[in-house]
C-alpha cells in the first residue's frame, strides 16, 4: 500500500490538501481543542462555531486584502448552486434599482411604479455571459432556464469562445469582439451583471488577467459593469483586486479545502439593494430561496442554517498556513509558484509537439488545469500514458469525461516535487522506443 508521500495526485477536484492541514483535521475531527467533541458534532450556534467562521473570514480578508465594503459569506451548493444564486440575487438588485428610480421620478404612486418596472423587466432586463468553457456555458444555460417563465432573450451571450475556435473551447477571444450590453454612460440600459468563469477546469482555459473592457472607471455603480466571477478552480492562486468585482464565488474543494463549502465575496452596497419578495413576484420575477438569499446569509453571519463547520475550519487552516509561510503576500507567492510549476509541464509538452498537443491557445492556457492530447488523441497511447503514470504513483490525470485526453490539475497544494515526478514521466514517455 503506497504512503501519502509516494502518491502524486493531480485530480481536478476534490483536490490535494496540505498534509499538515489533514493531520490537524484528523485530530479536530475526533476531539477539537480538548472539548471532547468532534468538529462535526459541535452546534453551529455555539461560540466555537462563530469563532471558526470569524477566523476563516479574517484569514481570507488578509489574503485577498478584501475591503471593508465587502462581505464574506459561506454557503452550500458549490459553484453550480451559485449559477442559480447569482441570477436570483443580482436580478433582484436590478429590479430594486429600477423601482427606486421609478419611485424617484413618479412619486409614491405604487401602481405606476409597478407597471413601469414590470415593463422594464420585459423590455430591458439583460444578463451578460462570457462563455469560454463548459462551466460558463452551464451557468448561462441555468440563467436562461430560470428566466424562461418571463420569456426568451434575457441572457446575452456576449462572447462564445467556440465561435473563434472552430466550434471548440480553447481561447479567450479579443475583447473588441465581445457584445456586452451597453451601460447607461454608453447610451444603453446596462445589464444586471457580467458573468465569467476565471478558469475553466474542463477545457484548460484561464483568463490571463481581469478584462480591460470591464475595468471600473470611477463612475456611479449603476453606470459600471457589475462583474461576477466564478473562481472555484483558481481561488488564491494569484492576486485579485477585489474591488473590481461585484461578486466573487467559488467552491472550496480545489484550492481552499474540502467539499460542501462555497465562498461568496459580495459588495455590501448590493446587500442593501433588494426589493420585497412581493414586489419581485408582482413584476414576474422569483425571489431568491432563503438559503441562497445573500442578505439573509449576511445578516446571520452565514449561520442561518446548519453549515459545515468542519469544512469551514479546514478552509481556514489552509488559509492560515498560507499566511504563516508567505504572510500577506501569499497570493503573490502562490501566483509565482503556480506559474513556475505550470511552466515545467508546458515546456516539456511544447518541446515534444509530435507526442503532446496542448488543447487551448497559448494565450489562454490555464495554470491550474493543463489539458493536452497524446498523438492527436490516440486512445491506445493515451491509455498507455495513464497506465504508466499510475505505476509511478502519478494519479488523477485522466481528462474530463466530456472531452477526454489528459489533464494535469496544478492546484496550490500540489508541490513542485510532484510536478517534477510528472515531468520525468512526460520526458520518458516522449522518448522514441529503443530498437
Amino acid at each position: 500500500m503506497p504512503t501519502r508521500e509516494e502518491v502524486a495526485y493531480f485530480g481536478a477536484g476534490p483536490a490535494p490538501l496540505p498534509t499538515p492541514v489533514l493531520e490537524a483535521g484528523s485530530k479536530a475531527f475526533l476531539n477539537y481543542q480538548d472539548t471532547g467533541l468532534s468538529l462535526a458534532e459541535i452546534s453551529h450556534r455555539s461560540p466555537l462555531a462563530t469563532k471558526i467562521v470569524e477566523d476563516t473570514k479574517a484569514a481570507l480578508s488578509s489574503l485577498l486584502e478584501i475591503p471593508d465594503s465587502y462581505e464574506v459569506l459561506f454557503l452550500h451548493g458549490g459553484g453550480s448552486g451559485e449559477f442559480s444564486a447569482v441570477v436570483f440575487n443580482m436580478v433582484a438588485v436590478w429590479v430594486e434599482r429600477r423601482r427606486r428610480r421609478a419611485e424617484k421620478e413618479l412619486g409614491s404612486d405604487e401602481a405606476k411604479v409597478l407597471e413601469r418596472v414590470r415593463r422594464e423587466v420585459r423590455e430591458e432586463l439583460r444578463l451578460d455571459y462570457l462563455v469560454t468553457g463548459s462551466w460558463s456555458l452551464k451557468a448561462s444555460q441555468e440563467a436562461a432556464n430560470l428566466l424562461e417563465p418571463l420569456g426568451k432573450g434575457f441572457v446575452n451571450v456576449a462572447m462564445d469562445a467556440r465561435e473563434a475556435s472552430g466550434g471548440k473551447f480553447g481561447t479567450v477571444p479579443e475583447e473588441s469582439s465581445w457584445k456586452l450590453t451597453p451601460t447607461r454612460k454608453e447610451g444603453g440600459k446596462g445589464s444586471a451583471f457580467v458573468y465569467y468563469c476565471d478558469n475553466e477546469t474542463v477545457d484548460g482555459v484561464e483568463f490571463p488577467s481581469f478584462p480591460s473592457v470591464l475595468q471600473p472607471t470611477g463612475q456611479d455603480e449603476e453606470d459600471e459593469h457589475l462583474v461576477v466571477a466564478d473562481m472555484s478552480s483558481n481561488f488564491l492562486s494569484r492576486h485579485v483586486d477585489v474591488h473590481k468585482y461585484a461578486v466573487i464565488f467559488g467552491g472550496a474543494q480545489k484550492n481552499i479545502g474540502i467539499t460542501d463549502t462555497t465562498i461568496v465575496i459580495i459588495r455590501k452596497s448590493l446587500l442593501a439593494t433588494y426589493p420585497t419578495p412581493s414586489f419581485l413576484h408582482a413584476v414576474g420575477v422569483w425571489s431568491p430561496p432563503v438559503i441562497f438569499h445573500y442578505p439573509t446569509i449576511a445578516k446571520n453571519n452565514s449561520l442561518y442554517n446548519t453549515i459545515p463547520i468542519f469544512s469551514i475550519w479546514i478552509a481556514g487552516e489552509v488559509m492560515r498556513s498560507l499566511l504563516t509561510v508567505h504572510g500577506t503576500q501569499a497570493t503573490y507567492s502562490q501566483e509565482n509558484l503556480a506559474g513556475e510549476k505550470a511552466k515545467v509541464v508546458y515546456d516539456i509538452l511544447d518541446g515534444n509537439p509530435d507526442v503532446f498537443q496542448v488543447c487551448p491557445d497559448r494565450k489562454a492556457r490555464s495554470r491550474m488545469n493543463i489539458c493536452f492530447r497524446i498523438y492527436s488523441g490516440d486512445k491506445e497511447k493515451e491509455k498507455a500514458f495513464l497506465e504508466g503514470a499510475e505505476k509511478r504513483g502519478l494519479q488523477g490525470l485522466k481528462g474530463h469525461r466530456s472531452v477526454g485526453g489528459v489533464r494535469v490539475s496544478n492546484y496550490n497544494a500540489v508541490p513542485m516535487a510532484n510536478v517534477k515526478k510528472l515531468a520525468l514521466w512526460l520526458v520518458d514517455f516522449a522518448q522514441p522506443p529503443m530498437t
